[in-house]
């Protein structure tokens, strides 16, 4: 059983969530339709999260230090075409993969969570699989060489063959799967890893309960303009059950949570 003082840590980190949440709730940047692991909150305007302060100005409720310690939290990791993985991120896996998985391993919290997860889906009689998981940087780099090498074949300049193969398969340490956090997902209902996913039950109970175990869906429908990446309804990725819950229920995506928090912890004036 959780000590108080571990519960009492995660009741302070939930309550600076939520606030942040309320703070984004005016302005998401897509319709948010799964459920969420806390109560829904009400939609605010951004005053409402504001304190005054001593000069009689307005200041958030979650400081510069909260907003950076989410930041820091190595969950919340953003890798996407224009953000290269730290070289020296750590990572450690465990497999959950299928027996026809390409990358049967996700880092071991992600792991344990998703075989979580799993379980509970199958209870409730639906059968979750994890299909592509951790991949190595230098795999991610074999993968991106042999496509532009396929460019090249096809006569392709070399800055032209490399662009269309960055297209397809992200540069090494460019990927989500890099940093063993991000899970591709099917279910014997589709085996693709495609958008004939979403009509699956599978997909039905993980936009119901996935965030419940940390997990959110990566590249939503409405949200290509900001991700860069189309929508892919296998595509779920890590970040803990506090942080799933402060995404699904802000309506961002990965990439404005993170750079409102950067905002935040900057001290920028967000409410005024």
């Amino acid at each position: 059983m959780r000590s108080s003082h571990h519960r009492n840590h995660h009741a302070r980190r939930l309550l600076c969530l939520t606030a942040l949440a309320c703070f984004v709730a005016g302005g998401t940047a897509y319709a948010c339709t799964r459920k969420a692991a806390v109560p829904q909150l009400p939609e605010l305007p951004a005053e409402s999260l504001a304190l005054p302060a001593e000069n009689g100005a307005q200041q958030s409720l979650l400081t510069a230090a909260q907003a950076q310690a989410l930041l820091d939290d190595p969950r919340m990791i953003l890798v996407s075409r224009t953000h290269k993985m730290p070289e020296d991120y750590p990572v450690e896996t465990k497999e959950c993969g299928s027996a026809t998985a390409i990358n049967k391993t996700l880092q071991t919290e992600a792991a344990e969570a998703f075989l979580s997860m799993q379980a509970a889906a199958a209870r409730d009689g639906v059968d979750v699989r994890m299909q592509s998981g951790y991949r190595s940087v230098s795999y991610q780099k074999k993968l991106y060489d042999n496509k532009t090498q396929y460019y090249r074949n096809k006569g392709l300049s070399e800055a032209a063959a490399r662009e269309k193969a960055a297209a397809i398969v992200n540069p090494p340490g460019y990927s989500e799967h890099n940093c063993g956090l991000a899970a591709d997902l099917n279910s014997p209902e589709h085996t693709g890893l495609d958008t004939g996913f979403e009509k699956t039950a599978a997909f039905r109970w993980l936009k119901a309960h996935a965030v419940e175990y940390g997990f959110i869906l990566r590249y939503p429908k409405d949200a290509e303009a900001v991700t860069e990446i189309t929508y892919e309804p296998w595509h779920w990725r890590y970040v803990g059950p506090e942080n799933a819950a402060l995404i699904q229920q802000s309506g961002l995506c990965l990439e404005d949570a993170v750079a409102l928090l950067q905002k935040l912890a900057a001290g920028e004036n967000t409410a005024g």
